[in-house]
């Protein structure tokens, strides 16, 4: 039976996801911790585990545990982030039918790659991503000293108050879970024309001593064009109303952009136009 920690038994919990660049961090060994606490109910997955179509033997697991976790493509990160809200589940095994199942299960995953170990979208709220620094001294005891402490440990857990109060489906506040290691995957995995676009408005706001942009979809195109970045008016609009979640002006009104000049000392000159424009902050695209 599975070890109770004082959350209801389906309660579902964020991804954990471990990263590090660097070895001699302990994350192998804080898997092979909750195995020991745990026993048959973690299982230890391999990244083709997750993309073959037969699951039976860690479907129904408590803990399922990754200790190099490289899942980069598209489709690996919406089955991933599925199982980790999903409430049933189909289950499969070679020569058997396939049947659904409640499912409960929990995901701790590692990585050596601090950059780009799975595709996690901008907003996602299901991931509390820790960087794990490197342990300052060697003890190859350890593990076994912590196996040796499982009984006081679980006591602990077992009386302790909660510090936190359920307040979203994952259990904890998003902003609990908002680290600078998952922001460092965000940006990471984000599209080299947004990147090139928040690059140049940044640029803009920086050179011409501004805090706002003001923007129509034309005006962004002209200048990736001029700059050599080519990119389509619909592409623009898909970055600026979809990730950057940019309004336009309500009607058609004059505002103040900015277009290339050489003959200027900061390359850049203000021109006045009318249109359906977009503003987006200086705080807005360094918080991306």
């Amino acid at each position: 039976m599975p070890v109770k920690l004082g959350l209801k038994p389906i309660q579902k919990l964020p991804i954990l996801l471990l990263v590090s660049e660097e070895r001699n961090t302990g994350k192998s060994t804080f898997l092979n911790f909750l195995k020991a606490i745990f026993k048959d109910n973690v299982t230890f997955n391999t990244n083709e585990d997750f993309r073959s179509q037969f699951n039976a033997d860690w479907a129904g697991k408590l803990i399922i545990v990754v200790d190099e976790v490289l899942l980069n493509r598209r489709e690996d990160s919406e089955r991933l982030k599925n199982l980790s809200t999903t409430h049933t589940y189909k289950v499969e095994a070679k020569g058997k039918d396939r049947s659904e199942i409640a499912f409960f299960s929990k995901f701790v995953l590692c990585s050596n790659n601090e950059y780009l170990p799975l595709i996690i979208d901008m907003g996602e709220t299901r991931y509390w991503v820790r960087k794990i620094e490197k342990l300052q001294s060697d003890d190859t005891d350890f593990l076994k000293k912590l196996k040796e402490e499982i009984p006081a440990f679980l006591f602990f857990l077992q009386h302790r108050t909660l510090s936190t109060q359920e307040e979203s489906r994952m259990w904890f506040n998003p902003k609990l879970t908002e680290t600078p290691a998952l922001k460092r995957i965000i940006r990471s995995n984000r599209n080299k024309l947004e990147i090139e676009m928040a690059e140049l408005a940044i640029d803009i706001m920086q050179q011409m001593n501004i805090r706002e942009y003001s923007f129509c979809l034309n005006d962004i195109v002209s200048l990736l064009n001029f700059t050599q970045v080519k990119a389509e008016k619909g592409q623009v609009r898909k970055v600026v109303q979809d990730i950057w979640k940019l309004q336009p002006a309500s009607n058609t009104l004059c505002y103040t952009t900015y277009q290339i000049d050489y003959n200027r000392p900061n390359y850049y000159s203000d021109v006045r136009r009318m249109g359906r424009y977009y503003t987006v902050t200086l705080e807005q695209l360094l918080a991306l």
